[in-house]
C-alpha cells in the first residue's frame, strides 16, 4: 500500500510524524500489507526554523521530495502547488493522498489528486470557523468536498460535515495533535532548556503568537494586537513573543511604534514551543493548534481572533475570544491570568487517533 503524503507547514509536519510513526511500527512489526509513505514537503514553510528543524527534531524521515515552492500571493503559490503535486502523483501512483489540516499544501494536494481520481484522506475533517474572509476556511470546505476519508478531531465536527451533507467515509478519531503533545511533552521537559535560556520562572510569563494572514495583512489589527501585547509587559508582565517570519515582515513594513517591553525572539523548535507553553500563565494567539495545546496544558488561551474552529475550547470556559481590539485583548488578558478554572474535560481523544486513523485506511483494502 502507497501513501502520499503533502505537508507545508509547521502543524502539519507535527501531526505527519504522529502517522509516520504509526506506519513505521506496523511496518517494524511485520503487518499486512506494508505501507509506503511518501512524503512530499511542498516548501511553503521554508525557513529553517520553521520548517528543517522540525524533520530532525521530531525524528520524522527528511521528505522523499520537497517541491520549494515558498511564499507568494494566495493563488499564484496553490497554482504552483497544484502543478507540482500532480506530476509526484503522475510518477508515485498511490493509493491514497494524505492532507492535514487547511493550508494551501492541504487544498493542492486534494485538488490534484481529485483530478486524478486517487482516494483523498483528510486529517482534522470538519473543521469550521464559518467566516469566509479567512483563506483558511475555503481550504477546509473545499478539501472536505473532495475527502473519501475524513478523520475528524472532535464531535463538533462531524456534525459541521453532517450540515453539509458529508456523511459517507466520516470518522472521529481524536486529535492526532494530542498525541504528539502526550509524546513529546517528556521529550521537551528532558531537553529543552528554553526557560533557563529566557530566564523565566514557570507561570510568571504570558507567550504571544501572531502569524494569521487575516491579522498580519491588516495594519490596523496588527498594530492593535502589539499595542495590546506592549501594554501587558508595561503592567508588569514578561511576554514572550516568537515571532513568525510573516510577521516580522510586517512589523517592519508597518507605522513604527515602541515594542521594547516585549521580548522578542526568532521562532522556536517544537519541544521548546511545547514547554513553554506548558509553563506560560497565559497564552495570547491566532494560533489553532496552540489554542489546543493550551487546553491541554491547563492554561487559559485568549484567541486573536473574533471566533474559532475550536468551539468547544470556549465552551469549556479555557480560551477567550477577544478578536483584535486592543482593549478587548486587554482586558481578556486580566480575566484569564486571574482565571481558576479547575481541570478541563478531555474532549479531543486519548492519544490513540493516528493508530485510528490508519487502522481505517488499511481497512479500505478489499
Amino acid at each position: 500500500m502507497k501513501i502520499t503524503t503533502i505537508i507545508g507547514a509547521r502543524p502539519q509536519f507535527i501531526k505527519a510524524a504522529m502517522v509516520n510513526r504509526a506506519i513505521q511500527k506496523h511496518n517494524m512489526e511485520g503487518k499486512r500489507p506494508e505501507i509506503n509513505d511518501v512524503i512530499v514537503h511542498t516548501g511553503q514553510h521554508y525557513d529553517d526554523n520553521m520548517s528543517a528543524v522540525f524533520f530532525r527534531e521530531l525524528n520524522i524521515p527528511e521528505p522523499d521530495l520537497n517541491l520549494g515552492i515558498g511564499s507568494g500571493q494566495h493563488g499564484q503559490q496553490t497554482g504552483q502547488m497544484l502543478i507540482r503535486i500532480e506530476e509526484v502523483l503522475l510518477s508515485e501512483k498511490p493509493d491514497w493522498v494524505l492532507v492535514y489540516g487547511d493550508t494551501n499544501s492541504t487544498l493542492a494536494g486534494a485538488l490534484a489528486a481529485a483530478k486524478l481520481r486517487i482516494p483523498i484522506a483528510h486529517v482534522e475533517a470538519g473543521l469550521r470557523s464559518f467566516n469566509r474572509e479567512m483563506p483558511e476556511e475555503y481550504n477546509r470546505v473545499l478539501t472536505d468536498h473532495c475527502s473519501d476519508l475524513l478523520f475528524c478531531p472532535t464531535q463538533t465536527s462531524v456534525q459541521n460535515l453532517k450540515h453539509e451533507a458529508i456523511t459517507k467515509g466520516v470518522y472521529l478519531v481524536g486529535d492526532v495533535m494530542c498525541d504528539s503533545v502526550l509524546h513529546n511533552l517528556k521529550l521537551a521537559k528532558k531537553n529543552s532548556r528554553i526557560l533557563e535560556k529566557l530566564d523565566l520562572k514557570p507561570k510568571e510569563y504570558a507567550l504571544a503568537t501572531v502569524h494569521r494572514a487575516e491579522n498580519t495583512d491588516e495594519p490596523k489589527k496588527l498594530r492593535s494586537i502589539f499595542y495590546a501585547l506592549d501594554k501587558i509587559a508595561k503592567n508588569g508582565w514578561q511576554v514572550i513573543v516568537p515571532l513568525h517570519p510573516r510577521t516580522h515582515k510586517k512589523l517592519n513594513h508597518s507605522e513604527t511604534y515602541q515594542l521594547n517591553d516585549l521580548v522578542i525572539i526568532e521562532p522556536l523548535s517544537y519541544l521548546d514551543m511545547l514547554l513553554l507553553e506548558k509553563q506560560a500563565k497565559v497564552i495570547l494567539t491566532d494560533s489553532g493548534g496552540i489554542q489546543k495545546e493550551a487546553y491541554w496544558f491547563e492554561v487559559p488561551c485568549v484567541t486573536l481572533r473574533n471566533e474559532t474552529e475550536w468551539v468547544e475550547t470556549v465552551e469549556s470556559g479555557w480560551n477567550y475570544l477577544a478578536g483584535t481590539d486592543k482593549q478587548s485583548i486587554i482586558k481578556a488578558f486580566n480575566t484569564a491570568s486571574n482565571s481558576e478554572l479547575g481541570t478541563p474535560p478531555k474532549l479531543f481523544g486519548d492519544g490513540n487517533a493516528a493508530n485510528l486513523i490508519l487502522h481505517h485506511l488499511i481497512s479500505t483494502i478489499p
